[in-house]
């Protein structure tokens, strides 16, 4: 089976030597998306606003791959601060909606260029991509 890399110019393009995602076998595996736009603008602003930046950007990741939020089988939340917990959980449980993916939410000491949230998530593919 080919790795086939992801590249959408709906999403920020990737900073290091990295792809946004990679899908194998049926599979999305999609690299921590940082609160930036897609023209590279950073949002540093509320954690809400960030939230709902990098869910925006794993949104549009995987459905550049052929995939869609509702298919996430996994996904990890990495913020720089625990007392975000709630307000992250706000944001996410509106834009998940009814669909409960396993999940981990990781508080990490800091997060590049002071983020305060890392969001990367393993999903499937539809059935016909």
């Amino acid at each position: 089976m080919e790795i086939k890399t992801v590249l959408t110019d709906k999403a920020p393009a990737p900073g290091g030597h990295y792809s946004q995602a990679v899908v194998y076998n049926g599979m999305v595996f999609v690299a921590g998306q940082l609160a930036i736009k897609p023209t590279g603008e950073r949002v540093l602003d509320s954690i809400e606003a960030q939230t709902e930046q990098a869910m925006a950007n794993l949104a549009a990741i995987l459905q550049a791959a052929g995939s869609d939020l509702s298919r996430v089988l996994k996904i990890t939340i990495f913020v720089a601060d625990i007392d975000h917990w709630d307000a992250v959980n706000r944001v996410y449980a509106r834009l998940m909606g009814e669909h409960r993916p396993a999940r981990a939410l990781v508080p990490v000491k800091e997060l590049h260029y002071g983020f305060q949230i890392e969001i990367e998530a393993v999903a499937a593919l539809m059935a016909d991509s």
